[in-house]
């Protein structure tokens, strides 16, 4: 199923004022809507934990917007121990442009004693959800968006309050389907390792930029016309 939204003319009066449109936008209000939504999930942690992405909790921190418990949540309990989380959350199939974004909110607990690490990956190979089945495989997501904390660096590296990340797409060859994955990946992870504490995710958007907007909105004044 495509995530893909078309536009209709009822919307375009916003676009206009908005200067861009979301293809793609997902606050994690109740987590269980997402896999009918098209998402997949699949976690190859190793040793497997005892629990996969679960809705957050908000006595440990409340949401970035929205109910304090709307968003995605996941913690050292992906593995067992000691062990490697490997925690795969991957969007519905998008077209994917040069230009395009992705942008998220996430957030570790303050003043954290265990570090942790999340990857946003990319797909061109069109509905495929290949993470393959082990801890250090990605399938077909081999390329690499963004790193958050490879180093396992403490003190706010993982950011310690809600911080939005922006990745722009660039080097596609063209239009190109495929999907986006956030990879909860930590190793030395697990109830007794040296790393891995809990993190939030939240305020997911994939967005096309106004260019292309425009020239959908061209292109329909033009039809108008003609049928005068």
């Amino acid at each position: 199923m495509k995530a893909r939204l078309l536009l209709a003319a009822v919307g375009m009066s916003a676009l206009l004022s908005t200067g861009a449109y979301a293809d793609l936008t997902e606050g994690f209000d109740d987590i269980e809507t997402l896999v009918p939504a098209g998402w997949y999930m699949q976690n190859n942690s190793e040793p497997l934990g005892v629990l996969d992405w679960f809705q957050g909790n908000d006595t440990v921190f409340p949401s970035h917007e929205g109910d304090p418990t709307s968003y995605l949540a996941g913690n050292y309990n992906s593995s067992g121990s000691p062990g490697t989380i490997s925690n795969w959350l991957l969007t519905p199939e998008m077209t994917l442009n040069n230009g395009d974004t992705i942008s998220f909110w996430t957030r570790t607990v303050e003043a954290s004693g265990w570090a942790d690490r999340l990857q946003l990956r990319l797909s061109t190979n069109g509905g495929s959800t290949d993470v393959g089945t082990g801890a250090f495989d990605v399938g077909d997501f081999t390329t690499l968006l963004l790193d958050i904390n490879p180093n396992y660096e403490l003190g706010g590296v993982y950011p310690e309050e809600w911080t939005q990340f922006t990745v722009t797409l660039s080097g596609l060859g063209g239009p190109t389907d495929g999907r986006v994955a956030l990879r909860y990946f930590v190793e030395d992870s697990g109830p007794s390792g040296v790393n891995s504490n809990y993190i939030g995710i939240d305020t997911f958007s994939y967005t096309v930029p106004a260019p292309g907007v425009l020239a959908l909105l061209g292109l329909a004044g033009l039809v108008s016309r003609r049928r005068r």
